[in-house]
């Protein structure tokens, strides 16, 4: 919903930020055939994946990138979380 002053009432809004690596935009050019430059970004490939973390008996549901969901699949669910922990970001 937008208010008359552009701001959204119900704000449930989540950036593109990874919640696991911290991968966010980054800033580029367009380059055009004539050598044209304008500014874009580039998002993170992120997808919303629902976790089982057993040791807690709970569900989690993530925003990852792939990267980040190779890095799960390598190591596991509770490896990652609790190096994220340490490292400061608060998950779960």
């Amino acid at each position: 919903m937008h208010s008359k002053f552009g701001i959204r009432k119900n704000s449930n809004i989540m950036s593109r930020v990874c919640q696991v690596s911290g991968k966010r935009p980054q800033v580029g050019n367009n380059v055009s055939h004539a050598n044209n430059k304008t500014k874009r970004k580039f998002y993170p490939n992120l997808q919303k994946k629902r976790f089982y973390i057993p040791e807690e008996d709970k569900w989690v549901t993530l925003k990852v990138s792939t990267s980040a969901l190779r890095t799960i699949n390598k190591k596991g669910i509770t490896a990652v979380l609790k190096e994220a922990r340490k490292n400061g970001n608060t998950l779960v």
